[in-house]
């Protein structure tokens, strides 16, 4: 039985496959020029091989992980962010601010998503919160959040911050974690958990249905052996082929 009432199984379902299909750009193989594309460091491979005791074979294959990573990152933020596409009373604008959810009086809630608590520095902080403040200013009737899919703590709390070392906080702009967030907008307090308890089951449906979703060969390894058989060397001609000394490698 579909124990959520705020959005249809086939919506989720289809919200999932989209999420999904950003993943597959990740599931094509590595090789080494995409591997290099952004030149990677071979001084932090160094040190990450003698520090953690791994061989660089290791090395490689975590940051090839790390790559993985980063894009999928940014594919968990599109599957927080237009979740709420599905949801009644929610927009998620083309630009500006990434929820806009209009209350049953009329007024509205304009949020800015963050994936975890600790993703932005003082600098953006500072900058979001005069954003708001520059809403609120404009309307007066609205409010504004920071939803944290991954907060500290479940939370609808005032966002307090200092710029220019002055502390500021103000009643309409506030920091609420995702759980929260879809209990003001469902009116569930257990939204987001129900989201997690389906989500495995329906994303294993869509892999099940969809048989060409696999991962492709990285050559990465393959390809620096070739150009040296001892992949440190291999590694620092990568990135310090034109740099004084190296062409003693």
């Amino acid at each position: 039985m579909w124990s959520l009432s705020f959005i249809t199984r086939e919506n989720l379902k289809e919200h999932i496959k989209n999420t999904i299909s950003t993943y597959e750009k990740t599931l094509d193989g590595i090789d080494l020029s995409k591997f290099n594309s952004n030149i990677v460091d071979p001084i932090k491979m160094v040190f990450d091989s003698k520090v953690y005791r791994k061989n660089f074979e290791e090395v490689i294959r975590d940051e090839l992980v790390r790559q993985r990573d980063k894009t999928n990152s940014n594919a968990i933020g599109y599957f927080h962010q237009n979740m709420f596409k599905y949801i009644k009373n929610c927009e998620v604008p083309k630009e500006g601010f990434d929820v806009i959810y209009t209350k049953e009086d009329g007024t509205k809630i304009y949020v800015e998503m963050k994936n975890k608590h600790n993703t932005m520095n003082s600098s953006s902080s500072q900058k979001t919160y005069m954003r708001m403040l520059n809403k609120i200013a404009k309307d007066r009737t609205a409010e504004c959040f920071l939803v944290e899919a991954i907060a500290k703590t479940s939370q609808n709390i005032i966002w307090k911050v200092s710029v220019d070392k002055e502390k500021m906080e103000n009643e309409k702009i506030r920091r609420v974690s995702l759980d929260k967030f879809y209990e003001i907008v469902t009116g569930d307090k257990e939204a987001f958990y129900k989201i997690c308890m389906e989500l495995p089951k329906l994303i294993d449906e869509i892999i099940e249905e969809n048989k060409e979703l696999q991962v492709g060969t990285d050559t990465v390894i393959d390809e620096l052996r070739e150009q040296n058989p001892d992949l440190l060397k291999a590694l620092y001609l990568l990135a310090f082929k034109e740099y004084e000394g190296f062409d003693k490698i």
